[in-house]
Order: structure tokens, then sequence, then C-alpha cells
């Protein structure tokens, strides 16, 4: 969402309307309570909720009595433990294991010290007959200690640290130590004028409709913010949730959407990858997305569309991982109505970071798509303006490359470049690229996206900062967006992600005709045309046949690819070990982090020009399926059209736009965002 006069209305508005809410009965602030535990509840409350939740609650002691899981896992269930049974062992062992980081070192910088806060203050909250004066001062100085350390730890909102390394965890902790640390309330206000006055903005501009531009880092980070939101909201009745609806209080949904149709390994959804990170095999991120989608929930349960997703979440009742099980106990309330799934809106939209996701039904077989065409705001983001994944059974058009660091050479040489997405490249050979990541080596020449990195962080501060310097960040838009049910039609422009200096558009439509058909049409304007274009998709298994027709099949799902344009075609495919390879250069993974796609196909014109159109029909089916029905087109001075059986759809070639034509009826393309 760019910064507008009529933007910074809705983002005062957002802050008018919270402050209303926050004087209601409801969520009417009050002193924090004196007894100890009163973070997650007082010990009747906890006592009551081991009763009602009794299959989680025995978990939750199985993992505390054979000391399972990390640090983290086994503090907070050994002290729930202590808490809830009075087990002396159990608390004297939470304590001890508190000690552990307390007597250490202080911890500063991008390192987790937020969460080493969190899990003290929890056992020193749960436990608290347990610690002695003497440990419980030494806990209060590390904790002031390590603030005081921290005042210029991570301060770019818009990135993970400053929630999942910084701030949950400091706010836990003066919620904790309200009563015996005289600096406690001072940190609380400070971290509240904090959230009010730099992140609710931020949150407005990268997170309305309740994606996050960071892409798949949101999985690492939101549980533990909203962790400590629900902690602020009972403790002192302040709701952080209420101050930002335009984010969380369409997260739950956009998080829902952000799972792939069908139920992996462990139980467990595998969420949607965007950006760095993937989730390409199960690990702890699966369980904290259920989580933050039941923390919200729970927050707004009276809305359908959370009670929709209460019936989403339910159908994965418990995490994938034991260890996990105090998540189940704290979060899972199956007295939240559930909504009617089935029945729900097929797509939806977040404006804030540019992303569509739809699909064809609510079923485990679902045809799911999702687009993204948005701003650039931090360094987890990659060079991707204009991609879009497929997915029916398995991952069919995916998202390239490994993640396993930041900026190794095969993440800032192709992981997180256009090459490795499923966009267009425009190759200029002249052209060269700053320093990203602060990488050491020689960045190479993908034809792709663009971005003057800044520092070796790449991203931007706050909203403030992001206006400030605006040329630099806003460089895409999804101009058109709406569902008709039969089919979703999207249009973004990705010019403003390129260099000028080669590039004057390139703009995308898509029609998504459900169940499982995608008409992909592409205008591209280089300013040489002599720079060679390319229409990128990356496959997750090699594709057989020859253009204009490709099949790849993954698992018990399979996509047919049709190019119907450019006229005459070229066909280049990647697999094997030139598959991260261009230019010359090959930028190999060191690790494997789980099945990434396995080919890269090239499709580029015969001849050069300086405008080119890219028209291809893509059929997700399942792997039984022998053939699709075949595409035709045909071109004017204005327009390409496309006929598909009884279907015919019009592109304009001056500008986006057109029509369709299904069961004999004219509807034009929206020509702005429709929801």
């Amino acid at each position: 969402m760019p910064i507008t006069v009529r933007n910074i209305f809705r983002i005062g508005l957002a802050f008018i309307l919270a402050g209303i809410f926050l004087r209601s009965d409801a969520w009417a602030r009050h002193p924090v309570p004196r007894e100890h535990p009163r973070l997650l509840g007082s010990e009747a409350e906890l006592k009551e909720l081991a009763a009602t939740r009794r299959d989680a609650f025995y978990r939750v002691t199985q993992v505390a009595l054979e000391r399972e899981g990390g640090d983290h896992e086994n503090m907070i269930s050994t002290a729930l433990v202590y808490a809830i049974k009075g087990d002396q062992w159990c608390g004297e062992t939470a304590v001890e294991m508190a000690l552990k980081y307390i007597e250490g070192p202080i911890r500063t910088g991008h390192v987790t010290f937020g969460a080493d806060l969190a899990r003290c203050a929890i056992v020193y909250d749960l436990c608290r007959p347990c610690w002695s004066e003497e440990q419980s001062a030494k806990f209060i100085d590390y904790m002031n200690r390590t603030v005081d350390a921290n005042v210029g730890s991570e301060l770019a909102v818009f990135h993970n640290g400053w929630y999942s390394y910084k701030s949950w965890g400091i706010g836990i902790a003066a919620y904790a130590t309200y009563y015996e640390n005289p600096r406690a309330p001072e940190i609380l206000k400070a971290l509240e004028e904090e959230y009010r006055t730099r992140v609710v903005p931020s949150f407005a501009l990268a997170g309305e409709g309740g994606g996050w531009a960071e892409g798949y880092y949101i999985n690492y980070w939101l549980y533990k913010w909203l962790f400590f939101c629900e902690v602020a909201l009972r403790c002192e009745g302040v709701d952080y949730f209420g101050l930002s609806p335009e984010f969380l209080g369409n997260r739950a949904v956009a998080g829902m959407f952000e799972a792939y149709p069908g139920i992996s390994e462990r139980n467990s959804r595998r969420l949607v990858p965007m950006g760095d990170g993937g989730g390409r095999v199960f690990t702890w991120e699966r369980d904290e997305a259920l989580a933050a989608r039941r923390i919200l929930v729970s927050r707004w349960r009276e809305d359908p569309a959370h009670q929709v997703v209460q019936a989403f979440d339910e159908a994965t009742p418990q995490c994938g991982s034991n260890v996990n099980a105090y998540k189940d106990f704290l979060w899972r309330d199956t007295t939240i109505i559930r909504g009617d799934l089935k029945h729900f809106k097929l797509s939806h939209i977040s404006t804030g970071p540019g992303y569509v996701y739809a699909r064809s039904s609510w079923e485990d077989d679902a045809t799911y798509f999702f687009f993204k065409c948005g701003d650039r705001f931090t360094a987890h983001q990659n060079l991707d303006a204009g991609h879009f994944i497929i997915y029916k059974y398995e991952e069919l058009a995916g998202q390239g490359g490994q993640f396993y660091s930041f900026a190794t050479n095969h993440e800032v040489n192709y992981m997180l470049r256009s090459i490795a997405h499923n966009t267009v490249l425009v190759y200029d050979p002249a052209e060269k690229w700053p320093q990203i990541r602060a990488f050491p080596g020689e960045i190479g020449n993908d034809g792709g996206q663009h971005h003057d990195w800044p520092h070796h962080n790449g991203s931007v501060l706050d909203a403030a900062e992001w206006s400030n310097n605006r040329k630099l960040y806003d460089i895409a838009d999804i101009l058109a967006f709406e569902d008709r049910e039969g089919y979703l039609y999207v249009a973004g422009d990705c010019s403003r992600a390129y260099r000028s200096a080669k590039l004057d558009y390139f703009t995308r439509q898509i029609v998504f005709i459900r169940p499982g058909t995608f008409v992909i049409f592409d205008r591209v304007k280089s300013t040489n045309p002599q720079f060679k274009k390319t229409w990128l998709l990356q496959a997750l298994k090699p594709p057989a046949g020859n253009l204009p027709n490709l099949t790849l099949t993954n698992g018990r799902g399979r996509l047919f690819v049709q190019t119907l344009l450019p006229h005459n075609p070229q066909l280049k495919l990647y697999s094997g070990d030139s598959l991260y390879c261009y230019r010359g250069n090959c930028y190999l993974p060191a690790l494997e982090v789980g099945p990434a796609p396995e080919c890269r196909v090239e499709i580029s014109p015969s001849q050069p020009a300086r405008v080119d159109y890219f028209l291809h029909v893509l059929t997700a089916t399942d792997s039984a399926t022998a053939s699709v029905p075949q595409a035709a087109h045909s071109e004017s001075d204005t327009a390409v059209t496309l006929t598909l059986g009884e279907t015919r759809l019009v592109f304009l070639k001056d500008g986006v736009g057109g029509y369709t034509e299904l069961d004999g009826r004219r509807n034009d393309f929206a020509s702005k965002i429709i929801q």
C-alpha cells in the first residue's frame, strides 16, 4: 500500500478505531495482576485448562518428564507441569534450566536473546515459589542488562528480527517481573509507544490483507509476537491485535490461504514458499503457523471468517511435533464455532505485499495458485515480481534453489534471483548488479530484476523511511483482481522491478479457469531489440515433449504446458548438473533442504524485437490424465485472442485489459482490484 494522503488517513482511522475498541468494556485496560502465575492465566485458570484439555496436558507432562525437545519446549512444558500439578522436581528443573541463560553472557544483536528472555520469564512466572530471592535478583539484573545492551539491536520493523529476536521476549519478561523490577513498567511503555508509532503504520503498509512482504519468514516470527500480544491482553488489557486490523485482523485468513491443499507429513500442512525459506520438509514453523492462527481466531472468535479458519485448523488438531504439545494445550480452543469452510471464498488478496492466493475448492485435491507482484521492504524477499506457483497434489511450478543460509554463492547468485522464479528475464550483457547481502564474490548477470542494495540487509527500517525512499522500494503493483467463481483474473505491473535502461514494461495477466487451467499473457518491451527475453518456468520434474506442448509429472500431479506465443519459440531445459548454471558460471547449493524444482524451462523468441508477447496455457490435473484440450490463438494489431473449447479470452496489446467470453457471456476484465 503506497504512502498517500488516502492511506495516511486509513492508518489514522485505524488508530482511532483501535482506541475506541480499547475503551470498550470487552478490552478495558486494567492493572497487571499481582499474583503469579499471570502471563498465561492464574493458577486456577491453568488447572481448569488442564481439566478440559486433558490429552494435550498429558502430552505436555510427557515432554517435561522425559526431557524432550530443546530448552524452549522443555522449559515451558516443565514449568506448566509445576504450575498445574505442583511437582517440585519440575519447578526446580525449570529454574535450573533458566539459570543457564541468566548466569551466562549477555547476548546482543541478531541472535535470539528475545527467546532467551521469554522462556526464562515464563519459568519465572509459572514457578515463582521455586525461585530464591538471590535467583530472582539475578533474573531481573539479567533482563535489564539484556534490554540495555540491545537498545540498538533489530530496529528494522519489516525484518523478522524486531519480533522474534527482541520485543516479544522483552515484553514478556517485563510483565513477568512487573512488581519486582522497578524498570518493567517503563520498558513496557516504551515498547507500546514504538509499536504504535513505528510498527502499526508498517503493518498497514506491508501487511494489508494479512500477507507479509517478507514472505515465508512470517512463519518464523509471527507466533512469537502474538504470544506477547496474548500476554499483554491477559495481563493488562492492552489490545495490540486491535491496533492492527489491516494486518493482524486479516492474518488468520491469509495464513489459511498460505497452506497448500491437503495434509502432509506428521498431519501438518505445508506452507507456501515465498522469498527465503520454503518448508519443503516438516520443521517447527508449521506448528508455529498453526498456533499463530489459533491465537488470532481466539481474538476474533465472533467473526465468521475466523470461524472458518477454526474449521480449517481443526482438520489438523495436533501439532506435528510432540514437543510442541504445549502449543496445543495453550492455544487450541475447541469451544470456538466452526464456520462453513466448504462454501468459503476461494481466493484472497493481500494488497500490502502484493499477494494473490486462489484455490479450485477447499477439498484436499484442490488446484492451488499463488501470485506475487508487490513492493520491496526487506532482505528476505527475492527478486521475483510476477512469480507464480501452481500446485495439484504436489508442487508443479515452484520456486527454484535451496535456502539454507543468507549470503552464500548459491543464494546470492541463484536462489534469490529472478532466474530461480517463474517470471521473465531481459538480458543486457552490460548490466551489473551491486553487492547483495554483503556477499564478497562476483554477482552474476542473470538478466533478471534489480535492486540497489542500500546496505548488507537490503531492508528498510519502517514506513517513514520507506516513504522517503519510495523510488527504490515501490517496484511492482497488482493492477486488477477479480474472482467470478468460475474464473479468477489478476493483472500485475512488474516494470519497475527491472533497470529502466533495459526494460520499458513487463505486465502479466493471468486467468485461472477453475478447476485447473491457467492462461498467462505477458507483454514485454525492452529498450533494445537485442536484449534477449526469456519466459521462465521452474518445473518440479523435467518435462516430456517439445514445444508447443510440454508435460511434467510430479507424484500424483501433472502440468500440461502449451506455448502459443511467441512465434517459433526457442526452448532450453536446464536440469542435472546445469540446473544452477547460467552465463558460463555455476552456483551449486552446498546443502539440499528438501525437494526443489529439478528443471528450469526457458522459452524465448527466435527473432529479436523490442516488443514480445508470451501466451501460455498451463493445466494442472492428476497424473492419470493423458491429455487436455488444445488451445488456439489469433492476433490483430490491437489484441491477442485465445480460444479454449467454449472459452474465449481477448487480451489487449496496448495496455492491460481485455475480456472473457464464457458460456456465451462477455465480461470485461476488471481494471482495478475488486474483492
